[in-house]
Formats: structure tokens, C-alpha cells, sequence
């Protein structure tokens, strides 16, 4: 009976997975998998600023913003991926050349630093190269997000059309590996750095340059892995018309089916006009040290996202709208629940002796077990509506917060002394980064399903790029939840003067405890009340 149930949950979590999977489906994830593999040269930019470049924390701060502000151009974008449909390709080309230049300028920094100074100074070309690979990305994104509604097929090899369930189950399938494929890219990176910085510290200053160089020539794969996605999703487009044409599908329904595929996008105005005030808002505010900046922002892009979204539901059918605005209400308010901000890292760095080589440990282990996660829980979020799987997830959420509380209050002292010191904060630590780790990833491939389904046909870049920009709106919602529960609950951490050596502030994590226990309970309690709210409106979902 036990060997029964164990080769069915085998049968359908990983064995069902393959079967599941479509050639269609690789494309895109050649994108994603290149967006995992991006922090390759993380360690080494890292450290190439930190020795070789004089530019201040500030100055990298701001760098920073900058950094970040291409991925508010996802709205207009992805409007003009959907009115260039048939020509998308081009723009997967036009990220992969700024990434590749990117990596090139960096390239020739390291390497070649005095010939590139002639030209313009070091930190004049670092800044570019900064700037020109998240352009690249978010360029390459808004296609990608797009070509997952285009891999799942709505009809077969015969013709005939899959039922709506069946649908759901390969929109589901297909963002679980889009998810996979993006972690797998960082669980690449990982053991790839394992590698290349094996005995780094004991290499002569010129090797190391030399080895940092290199990284970024292999780094070239990111481009290359993308592109290759593009030439493969022409490739089985043809086999797949080919395929239609053997089985007896007449031309009239093939015909249909381009349409279908290529309908004529109309430019909306109002998305675009929309998107252009987004993005001149985000950056005037900003850049200007105006008071409460993080709230107007905040607010200011809900607004207009909010409007985004009204015009943009209307391409729905009329029963659908209500049932899209429930399930985006439940999912925005789930992913911004606040949480306990620094002041618990501090926490286990200087009570419970967390150092860097541990948190790397936790760091690879995240991301393998986030793998195994998605693998693991994939039938449950296919067969299951989102309003239920967030009140599960909000439920496990707030429980897997219990092993942090404890632990501020001794329970890892106790643990130990029971198992002899086997049981102590670490592996506590391990435990509850072994169970938590995949409910990030979880909570995001049913939305990005819904999402997919979704999409008129039409407007599949447009539908991505709003409404994931509404429900990342909700990790902003996050940030400021965070700060305010910090502001209530004051947490220091001792900080001295590098001149001096004198103290600064002084540690105090007295109120750490009840900041923790009211994380838990806002995790707990918030998405739970919301679901039970929206399914007792018209707003009711079953999605």
C-alpha cells in the first residue's frame, strides 16, 4: 500500500512532468535559463569595483536606481512586442547585443584597462556597462513572457481543440519550468563559481585578472543560450505546420490557426500614454529628495497601473473581468505581507554566529531544494484554485516563521542540549531553509499561469507586463509594510566608527521577539481574510 502511494506521488510529480513537457515549451525557456546564468560575473563585478574603481557607496547606490529603472519600461514594451508580433525575434537579438556589448566593456576593463582608458575613464565605461545589460534583459523578458502563451497549443497534431482543463494543466506545466529554468541558471552559477574560484586567494595578482577576464568571455553563453531559443522556436513552428498538414488539417483551419497567432495588434494609446506618464513619474520622483518618496511612488504607480489594468480587462470577456479582478486582489495582497526586515539577519549574525560561508551554504541549498519544490508541488498547483492555494501558502508561511521565533528565545539552546549539539541553530537554520525555500517560487507559477490563460491572444506581451507589474507592486507594498513594523519596533545592531574604533550604536534586539511574532501573524491572518472578503463579492474566484 505504502510502495503504491509512493510510485504514484513519483508518477505524478516527476515522471507526469515529462510527460507533460513539449518541445514548444523550450524556447522560451532558453530565455529564462540565460536570465538564471546573468549572475555569473556577479562575484567578480563585485570585486573588480571594490579594488579597482573609486566610486562611493553613494555613487553605487544610485547606479543602482538607474540600474533598475529599464524594468518600469516592461508596460511599453510589452505593448510593442504584441505590435510587432511576427518581427519579436528582432528584439530577442537587440537584448542578447547589449548583454553581449556589456560583457565585452567589462571584458576589455579588466583586461585591457589602459587601452580602454584612452578613450573614455574606467568608471565612465563601467557605468555604460552597467546601464546596458538590464536593458538588454528586460528587453529579452517582455518576449519571453509572451512566448510561454504562445508554446501552450490550443488545439493538437490532429486539430482538435484541448479542453479548457487541459489548458490550465500546460499553462501550469509550462511556468513551473519557466520557474525551474531560471533557478536551474542560478544553481548553475553556483557550482560554477564553486569551481573557478577554487584556491583563488592563492593565484599571483595577473592570473587573477586573467581568471576574472575569462568569466566574462564565458559569460557570452548568456547571449548565445537566448538566441539559440529564437532560431529553435522558428524551427519547430515549421515542424508543427508541417505536422498539421500530414494529419489531414485542412489549409482553411491552418490558415486560421497564423491568424489566430498573428492577429493584428492596434496600438492603445492609452497603454502607451499610460506606460510614458509611469515611467517619467517614477523617475521624477525618483530622482528628486522629496518627503515620503517611497509612499508617492508607491501610490502614484498604483493609480496609474490601476488604469492600465481597467482599459486593459475590457479585451475579456464581460464573465471573466470579475474573476480576474478577485484573483489579482488575493495574490496582491498575499505577496505583500510584510516581513521582519534586517534586523533578524543581524540577529542570527551576531547571537547565533551565522558567517558568510554558511550563508552561502543556505544559499546553494535554497536553490537546490526550490528546484525540488517546484518539481514536487506542480500537481497540487494544476489541480488546485489560487484562492485555495494562498490560504495553504499563507497557512505554512506563518508556521515555517515558528523555527526563527524560537530560536530568539533560546529554543536552538534547548534543542541542543537534548541531542547532545547536534540540534542547534545551524541545523535548525538548515531545516527551515529546506522547507521554506520553494514557497517563493510556488506562490508565483499558479499567478503566472493565470496570467498566461488569461492573455487575449492579442495582447499577450501587454497582459504580462501590466499585471505583473501590479503584482510586483505588491513586493513594494512589502517594503513599506517592512519599514513601518521596523519603525514600530526598533532593532540596532552594534555599528562602530572605522577612525576610532568608537561605539557608534549599540546592539539591542529586545524587541525582536514580538517583531517576529507579528510578521507570523499578519502572514497568517491578512491573505486568509482577504480570500474569505473576495470569495463572498462578486469578485469570486475559481480560477
Amino acid at each position: 500500500m505504502i510502495l503504491q502511494k509512493v510510485n504514484k506521488f513519483i508518477d505524478s510529480t516527476l515522471i507526469d512532468l515529462g510527460r507533460q513537457f513539449r518541445w514548444s515549451y523550450l524556447p522560451p525557456l532558453m530565455v529564462y535559463v540565460a536570465a538564471g546564468i546573468s549572475g555569473l560575473t556577479g562575484i567578480v563585478g563585485t570585486f573588480f569595483v571594490k579594488d579597482y574603481l573609486n566610486l562611493s557607496a553613494a555613487f553605487l547606490a544610485g547606479l543602482g536606481f538607474w540600474a533598475g529603472i529599464p524594468w518600469a519600461l516592461k508596460m511599453p514594451l510589452g505593448h510593442l512586442v504584441d505590435l510587432i508580433w511576427s518581427r519579436k525575434n528582432y528584439m530577442v537579438f537587440l537584448g542578447a547585443g547589449l548583454i553581449a556589448l556589456s560583457l565585452f566593456i567589462m571584458y576589455g576593463l579588466i583586461v585591457h584597462t589602459e587601452e580602454m582608458s584612452l578613450y573614455l575613464k574606467v568608471e565612465t565605461w563601467f557605468v555604460i556597462s552597467v546601464l546596458l545589460a538590464p536593458i538588454g534583459y528586460v528587453v529579452q523578458d517582455v518576449v519571453a513572457d509572451a512566448m510561454t502563451v504562445e508554446a501552450v497549443p490550443s488545439i493538437d497534431d490532429q486539430g482538435n481543440q484541448y479542453p479548457p482543463s487541459q489548458i490550465k494543466t500546460m499553462h501550469t506545466t509550462m511556468q513551473t519550468l519557466g520557474r525551474f529554468a531560471i533557478i536551474g541558471g542560478v544553481v548553475l552559477v553556483a557550482l560554477a563559481n564553486v569551481i573557478l574560484f577554487t584556491d583563488v586567494s592563492e593565484l599571483e595578482q595577473e592570473a587573477k585578472i586573467a581568471l576574472y577576464g575569462r568569466i566574462y568571455i564565458y559569460a557570452l553563453i548568456i547571449p548565445i543560450v537566448s538566441v539559440s531559443g529564437v532560431f529553435l522556436a522558428q524551427y519547430l513552428k515549421n515542424q508543427r505546420l508541417k505536422k498539421l498538414k500530414q494529419s489531414g488539417v485542412d489549409d482553411i483551419q491552418i490558415q486560421k490557426l497564423n491568424e489566430e497567432e498573428h492577429q493584428n495588434t492596434k496600438p492603445n494609446w492609452l497603454i502607451l500614454g499610460g506606460s510614458l506618464v509611469f515611467v517619467i513619474f517614477t523617475l521624477g520622483v525618483g530622482t528628486l529628495k522629496v518627503p515620503f518618496a517611497q509612499e508617492i511612488v508607491f501610490l502614484g504607480s498604483m493609480l496609474i497601473i490601476l488604469f492600465l489594468m481597467s482599459k486593459l480587462i475590457k479585451e475579456l470577456p464581460e464573465q471573466s473581468r470579475f474573476i480576474v479582478v478577485g484573483t489579482a486582489i488575493i495574490i496582491f495582497v498575499f505577496r505583500a505581507m510584510p516581513g521582519p526586515g534586517p534586523g533578524l539577519g543581524w540577529f542570527e549574525i551576531d547571537e547565533l554566529r551565522f558567517d558568510e560561508q554558511f550563508w552561502s551554504v543556505l544559499s546553494l541549498l535554497a536553490s537546490i531544494l526550490t528546484l525540488v519544490g517546484i518539481v514536487i508541488f506542480r500537481p497540487f498547483m494544476a489541480n488546485n484554485s489560487i484562492a485555495r492555494i494562498i490560504v495553504i501558502l499563507s497557512i505554512v508561511g506563518s508556521i515555517l516563521f515558528l523555527p526563527s521565533v524560537g530560536m530568539y528565545y533560546g529554543f536552538h539552546n534547548w534543542t541542543a542540549s537534548l541531542t547532545n549539539g547536534v540540534v542547534d541553530a545551524r541545523f535548525i537554520a538548515i531545516i527551515n531553509t529546506a522547507l521554506e525555500s520553494p514557497l517563493g517560487q510556488v506562490s508565483m507559477i499558479p499567478l503566472l499561469a493565470w496570467i498566461a490563460k488569461n492573455a487575449p491572444r492579442h495582447l499577450k506581451a501587454t497582459f504580462f507586463a501590466i499585471f505583473a507589474s501590479f503584482t510586483n507592486l505588491a513586493l513594494s507594498a512589502n517594503a513599506l509594510g517592512t519599514k513601518y513594523l521596523n519603525e514600530i519596533f526598533t532593532i540596532t545592531r552594534e555599528v562602530k566608527d572605522k577612525v576610532t574604533n568608537a561605539i557608534v550604536s549599540s546592539a539591542d534586539y529586545s524587541e525582536l521577539g514580538i517583531l517576529l511574532i507579528a510578521v507570523t501573524l499578519l502572514t497568517l491572518l491578512i491573505p486568509i481574510i482577504a480570500v474569505w472578503i473576495v470569495q463572498k463579492s462578486k469578485f469570486k474566484t475559481n480560477e
